[in-house]
C-alpha cells in the first residue's frame, strides 16, 4: 500500500483447517505442507514420567510386583501395566514426545493400546 491508498475497513482472511479430536481434546489440523508448531502433549509426557518412575521403583526392589505398586498408587494393575509399556518406546520417540515433535499418530490413547516391541516398527 502507498500513503495515498485508503485502508479498507474490513479485511477477510481465509485459513483452511479442520478441527479434530486427539487424545480427548480438540486440535487444529492444517493442510499438507502448512507448518504448525507442535505443542508438548502434557498427558503423554506425564504418562512417560510415571512409567519410568514406576519402572525404577520395581527394578530397585522397593515393590515386588506391579499389583503391589498399583495398590499403593491407587490405580488398577492393568492400567499400570499398560503405562509401563511406554518404557519400551524407542529413545528417539521418547525424545520427540518430550520435545513436542512426535508425529500426529503418537497419542497417549494409541501408545497405551499396544506398541510393537521392535523400535523400527514403532510409529513415529
Amino acid at each position: 500500500m502507498t500513503r495515498g491508498t485508503p485502508i479498507p475497513e474490513t479485511v477477510t482472511l481465509h485459513v483452511p483447517f479442520r478441527v479434530v479430536r486427539r487424545g480427548g481434546r480438540k486440535e487444529m489440523q492444517v493442510p499438507d505442507g502448512a507448518a504448525l508448531p507442535r505443542r508438548t502433549d502434557n498427558s503423554l509426557v506425564k504418562a512417560l514420567a510415571r512409567a519410568f518412575r514406576w519402572k525404577q521403583m520395581l527394578e530397585s526392589g522397593e515393590f515386588a510386583t506391579i499389583a503391589e505398586l498399583a495398590e499403593r498408587e491407587g490405580i488398577a494393575p492393568s492400567y499400570m501395566a499398560r503405562v509401563l509399556r511406554l518404557t519400551l518406546l524407542a529413545p528417539d520417540i521418547v525424545e520427540a514426545i518430550l520435545n513436542g515433535t512426535q508425529g500426529p499418530g503418537v497419542t497417549l490413547a494409541r501408545v497405551l493400546e499396544s506398541i510393537p516391541l521392535e523400535w523400527c516398527e514403532q510409529p513415529h
